[in-house]
């Protein structure tokens, strides 16, 4: 029974490898599908597609929702792409209208959608895409949220509240969602509120510290006996310091150091006092964080740190969300520079202190690694000074 059975369950003579099922680079397309190119291949699989004649493999497509189409349009233009057709609009009394402009059947789709704010909006919209998606019959769907919304809803702080990161989560899952590629997500156990999609977390300190080191360290004119202090905004933020005060060094920045800030806080949002541990005296610092919401803690911190002899503040964080007084907040206060990427739409001309850093180009890598069936480990290494 054990060899009928095998005989049966044997793919077919024709069938290639898992990498050369994949699809692999689209540069040399143009158009809205992805195409295989059988160059980015080992030579033996290669060889294989070649002999097979790349029969039958599906091809992908870039889709994109309304909330970041700035960032969309620099993906698709690194990928060397065209967006998909998809008609996203509303009713008059306020519900999301879809429409798939082209067919989908048999085709890899990534749809680009951050759920920033409007958080819920975005966040439907996302749901109603993945779910047409669905229908039409597309083979595989790769949901790619730059920022990820409830993401500081993770775990229960009070009684009968509920853990809204893991509900998106499940909710995003069971819409369709095959894959998930996020973006330096609040925390790193939301990847583990997925239970059957894959998520990638990547990190946009990749690109930001080589800007930091290229653009802001000169402007601050940092001096070769200087040093710089790498600032954690809280204790739950410390691995992220970390990485970036190892990716400074890296590229060759020395005489770096680590402090925290502790908060001491009256009320959501409302600082009564702060210690900071760690020397910042003398030093040139800058607060790295994952999002910068309203401002008033980072400005605020900025503040204690220069009280307590820094020579200078800036900050650099992925999120820019910027709710509220932020920016006006920001252009008031002592910071030199704030540094963010673009996973929300910015509108640096409001702030001449912002410096914004797209992560198109990464999210583009990691895209083509995806379809290509190839590690995304590299992704995760610091660009070199130069670049």
């Amino acid at each position: 029974l054990a060899p009928i059975l095998f005989h049966k369950m044997a793919a077919p003579p024709q069938t290639l490898s898992s990498p050369a099922r994949m699809i692999a680079s689209p540069f040399l397309r143009e158009g809205s599908v992805g195409t295989f190119d059988p160059k980015f291949l080992p030579q033996a699989q290669q060889d294989e597609a070649s002999a097979a004649g790349l029969k039958g493999y599906a091809g992908y497509k870039i889709l994109a929702g309304l909330s970041n189409p700035q960032l969309a349009d620099k993906v698709c233009s690194e990928l060397g792409v065209q967006q998909m057709a998809c008609t996203v609009g509303r009713h008059k009394d306020g519900e999301i209208n879809i429409q798939l402009g082209e067919s989908v059947r048999n085709c890899h789709v990534y749809v680009i959608q951050s759920t920033c704010p409007p958080v819920n909006d975005n966040l439907m919209e996302l749901f109603l895409i993945v779910r047409c998606l669905r229908r039409a019959s597309a083979k595989s769907i790769t949901a790619v949220m730059p920022y990820f919304g409830y993401a500081r809803q993770d775990r229960k702080v009070t009684a009968r509240v509920p853990i809204s990161a893991s509900d998106v989560a499940i909710m995003i899952e069971k819409a369709g969602v095959d894959r998930v590629l996020a973006m330096d997500l609040h925390c790193g156990q939301i990847q583990g509120f997925f239970h059957h999609a894959p998520v990638d977390n990547l990190s946009s300190l990749r690109d930001m510290a080589p800007y930091f080191v290229n653009k802001i360290i000169p402007d601050l004119g940092v001096g070769p006996d200087e040093q710089i202090c790498v600032v954690s905004p809280d204790a739950g933020g410390v691995a992220r310091a970390k990485e970036f005060l190892n990716s400074l060094t890296t590229l060759g920045v020395s005489n770096i150091t680590l402090a925290i800030t502790v908060k001491h806080r009256s009320g959501p949002g409302e600082i009564e006092g702060m210690n900071v541990v760690g020397e910042i005296e003398g030093k040139h610092c800058v607060i790295v964080d994952d999002m910068i919401d309203t401002a008033g803690t980072l400005c605020k911190s900025a503040e204690t740190l220069m009280e307590m002899g820094a020579k200078s503040v800036c900050a650099a964080a992925t999120h820019g969300l910027f709710n509220g007084p932020a920016l006006p907040r920001i252009t008031k206060s002592v910071m030199r520079y704030v540094l963010v990427s673009d996973t929300i739409p910015v509108k640096s001309e409001e702030c001449d202190k912002l410096r914004v850093v797209s992560s198109g180009p990464l999210i583009a890598e990691a895209i083509n690694c995806i379809n290509s069936g190839q590690s995304l480990s590299g992704l995760f290494k610091i660009l070199q000074k130069d670049s």
